[in-house]
């Protein structure tokens, strides 16, 4: 990980330049820093991260208005995500795993750790908060395959316009009968006021289908990841798994351990509004910047014995969530979730080892959110 030469002129896999910036010094406060931001002056020059339609690829929003419209959509959904809300919804996910475990208990393994937990915890957990049915979680798989497809851009858009439409028809559906949820909650307040027009019109109903598939993408496939792979670091960590085993407490720093020490490859993509240096290199508006976690999060000058897997880390500053303005919304609900699984999990299967050696689970390739392939296990 490239440290002491941070920012680095890199290439994208678009092929684009971009300054890549890996310094945990310095990765943090940009995440914070408003002369950053995720629009562009001239969204059809601006450097890629990758050729896939996902909104983590390039730019995003108004750049005009990107800073009121952000502060808005985050006031907005807040809410949502309060302490209140989670303190239900965690008694509720642990309903969910425990019906989970039961339906893997009767299984004979091996089994897919993530088809089998991981996948449909994380699924029916958002779809549950965001009043989306359950039993279409097939086309949400095809969908994501395709959104999150670096190379076939054709593939990516068709994949991201037929998920908006979908949820297009859904906040229709609950304009007009609602329920308790969250994208209901959204559609009877008219909150997504993006747009002046009524609660009902279409640039309003476009504004909630493009928020309401980035929640649930973001709250099934990188909790879902997340699950996967820190069940396999704790199953190769002996120790660390014994300590999580004997003291369940210790499932909140097993969480932000995992995050931390699996933090994504894919760095965050920012543009710069406005000439700024960085670490004394200077960098022009317009020009694109890679907020490398990973390597933050990996950073010795914060993190001693950085390479070590500890779920005692303490303190654990990761930006596994980012920082700042950007703070990921639903990262109470992911630590719910995580905990959760790994607190119950190990205990109801103490016998839970991979199938595989380790060195044969693989990762998933040519797709933007990465993952596993499959987590084999029996026990």
């Amino acid at each position: 990980m490239l440290r002491s030469g941070s920012p680095a002129k890199v290439l994208t896999a678009a092929g684009d330049e971009a300054w890549l910036v890996t310094r945990y010094a310095d990765v943090r406060p940009l995440l914070a820093d408003t002369r950053l931001g995720r629009a562009h002056p001239v969204p059809d020059e601006a450097p890629l991260l990758s050729k896939s339609a996902l909104s983590t690829a390039g730019p995003v929003g108004n750049y005009e208005s990107e800073r009121e419209d952000h502060a808005r959509y985050r006031r907005r959904l807040t809410p949502a995500f309060s302490a209140k809300r989670m303190k239900a919804l965690r008694g509720r996910t642990e309903e969910i795993l425990a019906g989970i475990l039961d339906q893997m208990a009767d299984l004979s393994g091996p089994v897919d750790l993530h088809k089998t937990v991981s996948m449909p915890l994380s699924l029916l957990v958002i779809c549950e908060l965001l009043g989306v049915p359950y039993e279409d979680h097939d086309r949400f798989q095809a969908w994501f395959d395709g959104i999150s497809n670096m190379t076939d851009f054709e593939r990516s858009t068709d994949a991201r316009q037929e998920m908006s439409e979908y949820m297009r028809e859904l906040a229709q559906h609950k304009l007009a009968s609602p329920g308790e949820d969250l994208i209901s909650d959204l559609v009877l307040s008219g909150t997504m006021d993006l747009a002046p027009q009524g609660p009902g019109s279409v640039a309003k109903l476009d504004d909630l289908s493009y928020v309401a598939a980035s929640l649930l993408f973001a709250g099934y496939r990188t909790t879902a990841i997340k699950v996967d792979q820190g069940v396999v670091l704790l199953l190769t960590n002996g120790e660390q798994r014994a300590a999580l085993y004997d003291e369940p407490a210790l499932a909140d720093g097993a969480v932000e351990e995992v995050l931390r020490y699996s933090s994504p490859d894919l760095p965050l993509l920012r543009y710069v509004r406005e000439d700024l240096e960085i670490a004394g290199t200077s960098v022009k508006r317009g020009e694109a910047v890679l907020l490398s976690t990973l390597a933050a999060n990996r950073d010795g000058s914060v993190f001693p014995n950085p390479e070590a897997f500890d779920i005692t880390r303490d303190p654990n500053p990761h930006l596994s969530f980012g920082h700042g303005p950007r703070l990921c919304v639903g990262a109470t609900l992911a630590r719910v979730e995580l905990a959760a699984a790994f607190r119950t999990l190990l205990r109801r299967f103490p016998g839970l080892r991979l199938a595989v050696p380790v060195e044969k689970i693989t990762r998933r390739s040519g797709v933007l959110i990465g993952g596993l392939s499959e987590v084999p296990v029996q026990w």
